[in-house]
C-alpha cells in the first residue's frame, strides 16, 4: 500500500478536495450535464475515502497491441493494452488490465466494472486512471474511480469495459449512484 500522507495535506484530504473541484465543474459551463440540470445539483455521490483502496501497484507489462473497444452507442474505439495491475483489495485480489489511450498523458487508463455494478455504481462500469511513480511501479487509488460522462448525459458515448476486467467482488470505492 502507498502511503497514507502526500506532501503536506493527509491523503483523505486531498481525495475530498478533488471531489470538491469534481462537484464545482459538474455545475461550471464545461459540464457533462445538461445546462437545465446544473443549477440544481447537489454533487455527486461517493463512497467514504478508504485507504485500504488505495495502491502502490507493479505494472506487469505485456507486449503492446492495439485493441477496438466498444463503447456504449455502438460505436468503437481503438486502445493499446499495456499490462496489468493485481490488487489485494479487502474483498479480495483483483487483476484489471490497464490502457494507454490517445489522451493519456503518462497514466494508465482502466475502465472496471464490480459487483456494485448495475446496483451501487453505474451498471456499465467506472473509470480510473494509475498514475506513474517509479520504475514500474504506479499509483492505482480506486477511491478516485468515477462514471463516465454518458451517465449524466446520453449525448456522450463511453468505453465500456473489457470483459476481463469485470471484478466479481465489490469495489465500495469511489463515486457510487445517488
Amino acid at each position: 500500500m502507498a502511503p497514507e500522507h502526500t506532501g503536506t495535506l493527509l491523503w483523505k484530504d486531498q481525495v475530498l478536495q478533488v471531489r470538491k473541484e469534481k462537484d464545482d465543474f459538474f455545475r461550471s459551463r464545461g459540464s457533462p450535464l445538461p445546462a437545465h440540470e446544473r443549477a440544481s445539483f447537489q454533487g455527486l455521490s461517493y463512497y467514504e475515502p478508504d485507504p485500504r483502496y488505495r495502491f502502490e501497484a507493479q505494472l506487469s507489462e505485456e507486449l503492446v497491441r492495439r485493441v477496438v473497444v466498444p463503447r456504449t452507442r455502438g460505436d468503437e474505439v481503438i486502445y493499446e493494452r499495456v499490462g496489468t495491475f493485481r490488487l489485494p483489495t479487502p474483498e479480495g485480489a483483483i487483476t484489471l488490465v490497464g490502457f494507454r489511450t490517445d489522451t493519456s498523458e503518462g497514466e494508465i487508463f482502466i475502465p472496471f466494472k464490480d459487483a456494485t455494478s448495475g446496483k451501487e455504481t453505474y451498471g456499465g462500469g467506472r473509470y480510473l486512471e494509475a498514475h506513474p511513480l517509479h520504475g514500474d511501479r504506479w499509483l492505482v487509488d480506486l477511491n478516485a474511480a468515477y462514471h463516465p460522462f454518458c451517465v449524466y448525459n446520453e449525448e456522450f458515448t463511453c468505453p465500456l469495459p473489457p470483459r476481463e476486467n469485470w471484478a466479481k467482488v465489490p469495489i465500495r470505492a469511489g463515486e457510487r449512484l445517488p
